[in-house]
């Protein structure tokens, strides 16, 4: 009869049964990382995913505001050209009136110049502190116009010419103080003058010549 002993071998299955648990465990832990990782890395390629979902709307976007605007201006000179053609047309429109209307108003200033009891047209503030600061300056308010006469009343282009009598020097002086105050004359000269006989009252008078420019 044979005997076997079988108490070794029990211990040593017991044995790697032991050894076989740590191995066991570290496969788990493994196996589990490898799962967080690749969690990981889907939640993060999902959200570069949607980052760059958003920059190609975004870029869409500004494409196609940059295609509008191209649209709107690619006939940019044409319509450059349409706008001056029109300020053109409305400045020479703007001539047509200002040269119908201009002289007329020129006119009315000069006879409101030459009118008894009436002056130039000006500023008010500006005419008293002319009288303030220098009275001589200003014109005359009880200067009678009848003491002076126009002959000649020429205007082209908005330069003025004009001639005529007074009575003496200081009446020339006077209208020419107040076309120089006045707001639709400027740059108002006064040209070489003579002494004459009036032929029919032989009074000594003066003739004189003014030139200046209208502004209307």
């Amino acid at each position: 009869m044979v005997r076997v002993n079988l108490l070794p071998e029990r211990k040593l299955a017991k044995t790697r049964g032991a050894a076989s648990e740590p191995a066991q465990l570290w496969i788990v832990a493994f196996l589990a990382a490898m799962l967080v990782e690749i969690f990981v890395l889907i939640v993060v390629e999902k959200v570069k995913r949607d980052e760059l979902a958003d920059v190609v709307s975004k870029t869409q976007a500004v494409q196609a505001k940059i295609g509008n605007i191209t649209g709107q201006i690619k006939d940019h000179d044409s319509i450059r050209a349409q706008l001056q053609e029109l300020r053109d047309r409305e400045d020479a429109i703007q001539k047509l009136q200002s040269a119908r209307t201009g002289p007329t108003a020129t006119l009315m200033e000069l006879s409101r110049i030459l009118a008894i009891g009436r002056g130039p047209t000006t500023d008010a503030d500006k005419l008293a502190q002319m009288r303030r600061d220098n009275p001589t300056a200003a014109f005359n308010p009880n200067w009678d116009p009848q003491r002076l006469w126009l002959t000649t009343y020429t205007e082209q282009e908005r330069a003025l010419k004009m001639t005529g009598f007074a009575r003496d020097s200081e009446d020339i002086s006077e209208l020419q103080r107040r076309l120089m105050l006045s707001d639709y004359f400027f740059d108002v000269k006064l040209l070489p003058g003579a002494k004459v006989v009036d032929d029919k009252t032989k009074l000594e008078l003066v003739k004189f010549e003014l030139s200046a420019k209208v502004r209307y």
